[in-house]
């Protein structure tokens, strides 16, 4: 795609060259002007270079009480006091000098201050409000505001054969159906109105951040022959009330001059959110949106302009602009699957050398909950580590490590472990895998290291589902709680003591038992009673207690007793299995990193 840019300058361009100017008079002609100097001389100098006939020219101000005279030549001003002098005519007039015999009068204060301040200023509006005007004639009308800040400011593309198309986006087959419709309806609109058919006049992306919600927007563009305007809900708050709404009519109106094309703006929740009426509310953006409500409304029937709109806070969006007849359909541009992360992996990975061979299902299955944006940089920090290793081409370890280096971050060369805490680091995650191995639906281990890691972690437990998995039952929960109470169960067994290492498993655990309990109604006691809310499920799902503040303790204590029940649990299958997570810690111990296949050979020998 290629970006048309509009090279209008702005008014204050053209006011800062009249301002040049003027400065250049003041600086330059005035001194030069008052290089003149005015010499005071007393009257009978006066009188003798009269009587010498030694005076050009001569005037008489008799406000002010003197008399201005020049020499012959007129290279120089004198100065002298008026006296009674009655021949002063006579005298004058036998010297020879040039004057007419009237009293020439000061101008008056008044007439001088209108001439020195006010007409300039006058002049200086005058031009200034003949220029704006003439650029708001060419640039559209009464639209266009002072200095651009009513101008929408869109970026428009047009088609280009290097643009992203369809055909670069993996992974979202729905969303991408729904996208060519339009596209094809843009193209060929009388197949659909033969059949009364009418494109919605709004489509709205939602999902997590990295999914592809604009390199959709942007994929359209490509394949679309019509005219794309692309602008961030942020561009339209302004710091004056009013400009907001302008730059949604500005956009309005010059898509419908283009029509047929496509409008998009991305992060719509930045304007788009609900109007609460609160007292001192947003009035910018409320104004912004009702603007912006307005002109969809204004759109006539089979217009060809169609908007596109992305966000990561559909919940947040005003009903009003999220109600038929607005932004009609809702494509939800979710995490792509293992199918669509293999698709994903593919397409990045024809932009690197890659050497034969390589597994991408199994690179797939190891990335599992990872975004379209996540698989990108998993591809391209393989690349990295080959150019690190100055090899020329990316193999398999090279992507399965950038997957490590993504989850966990990268290897800390210089945290240098005591014999003690290595040995208690890989009973911990030994005792994480035993217990995940020992029980029946629970995910096969892939992976387990005792290397430190940037994020802080000493070690890990990768485990790696086989397939897709979109529902958990209460056992794989469950089990999944005791997995994680695993390390420190093997810590209070070998040790019979505790460390600070297991406190993200802690976290995850609790985290865990408290959603099966208020959320999934998995609890006998509050049975399918939901007790918590969770709001903005695309950014991290953040939950919110709605119970009273006995139920609140109650849950403290299922929580508390649920997590304790798959402690114990872990502990018993520890202690059932101490001879193999003796051996397996010492071997992992030794060889500070071990895959599932050897864990699994040891743990059945």
């Amino acid at each position: 795609m290629n970006e048309v840019k509009k090279t209008k300058k702005p008014l204050i361009y053209y006011y800062v060259i009249v301002l040049i100017a003027l400065l250049l008079i003041n600086f330059l002609a005035m001194p030069w002007l008052a290089g003149r100097q005015i010499q005071e001389v007393d009257y009978s100098t006066f009188t003798d270079m009269a009587e010498n006939k030694e005076i050009g020219s001569v005037e008489i101000q008799q406000q002010e009480n003197r008399i201005l005279f020049t020499d012959k030549d007129g290279t120089r001003i004198y100065e002298t006091g008026m006296v009674g002098d009655p021949d002063l005519t006579d005298r004058l007039n036998e010297s020879g000098a040039k004057f007419s015999g009237q009293i020439v009068e000061q101008m008056s204060p008044v007439l001088s201050f209108l001439l020195s301040w006010v007409l300039p200023i006058v002049i200086f509006v005058g031009i200034g409000q003949y220029i704006s005007k003439k650029l708001m004639q060419r640039a559209g009308g009464a639209n266009s505001m002072a200095f651009g800040m009513g101008k929408s400011n869109a970026k428009i593309y047009v088609k280009s054969s290097e643009g992203i198309k369809f055909s670069d986006v993996a992974g979202e087959d729905e969303a991408k159906e729904n996208l060519t419709e339009i596209v094809d309806y843009l193209h060929n609109p009388e197949k659909y109105r033969e059949i009364g058919a009418s494109m919605p006049k709004g489509i709205l992306l939602v999902g997590p951040p990295g999914t592809g919600k604009t390199m959709l927007a942007k994929a359209v563009a490509g394949e679309a022959d019509v005219p794309f305007f692309s602008m961030s809900g942020s561009e339209f708050v302004e710091m004056f009330v009013g400009m907001g709404a302008a730059k949604v009519r500005d956009l309005f109106k010059q898509a419908k001059e283009k029509a047929p094309c496509i409008v998009f703006i991305d992060e719509i929740d930045a304007i788009g959110k609900k109007r609460d009426g609160q007292v001192g509310g947003n009035d910018e953006r409320e104004q912004t949106l009702n603007q912006l409500l307005t002109e969809m409304d204004g759109f006539e029937e089979n217009s060809g302009v169609i908007l596109l709109a992305a966000t990561n806070r559909p919940e947040s969006l005003d009903p009003a602009l999220t109600r038929p007849g607005r932004f009609d359909r809702r494509v939800p541009v979710e995490l792509p699957d293992l199918k669509g992360r293999e698709e994903i992996l593919k397409v990045h990975a024809k932009k690197i050398k890659l050497q034969g061979g390589v597994d991408f299902n199994k690179i797939a299955r190891m990335a599992s909950g990872a975004s379209g944006a996540e698989l990108a940089n998993i591809v391209n920090e393989a690349a990295l580590r080959a150019v690190r290793d100055k090899r020329s081409v990316v193999t398999q370890a090279d992507l399965e490590e950038s997957i490590e280096v993504v989850i966990a971050g990268y290897q800390k060369k210089n945290a240098i472990l005591t014999n003690e805490e290595k040995k208690v680091v890989s009973y911990h995650e030994i005792g994480h895998a035993l217990v995940a191995a020992m029980q029946s639906h629970s995910a096969p281990v892939q992976k387990i290291t005792i290397v430190p890691r940037t994020s802080g972690a000493l070690g890990y437990t990768m485990q790696v589902e086989d397939g897709n998995h979109y529902l958990m039952t209460k056992e794989e929960l469950e089990n999944k709680v005791a997995t994680l109470t695993g390390g420190r169960a093997a810590e209070e067994i070998v040790f019979g003591s505790v460390t600070t290492g297991a406190s993200n498993d802690i976290e995850q655990a609790t985290k865990v038992v408290r959603a099966m309990i208020t959320r999934y109604g998995m609890d006998e006691h509050f049975d399918m009673v939901a007790m918590e809310t969770v709001t903005n499920q695309y950014l991290g799902g953040d939950t919110s207690l709605a119970c009273s503040a006995e139920t609140q303790t109650q849950i403290d204590r299922q929580v508390v007793q649920l997590v304790k029940t798959q402690h114990e649990k872990a502990r018993q299958i520890l202690t059932e299995n101490r001879e193999k997570l003796d051996e397996l810690a010492q071997y992992l111990y030794e060889k500070e990193t071990i895959t599932g296949e050897e864990f699994m050979k040891i743990l059945n020998s």
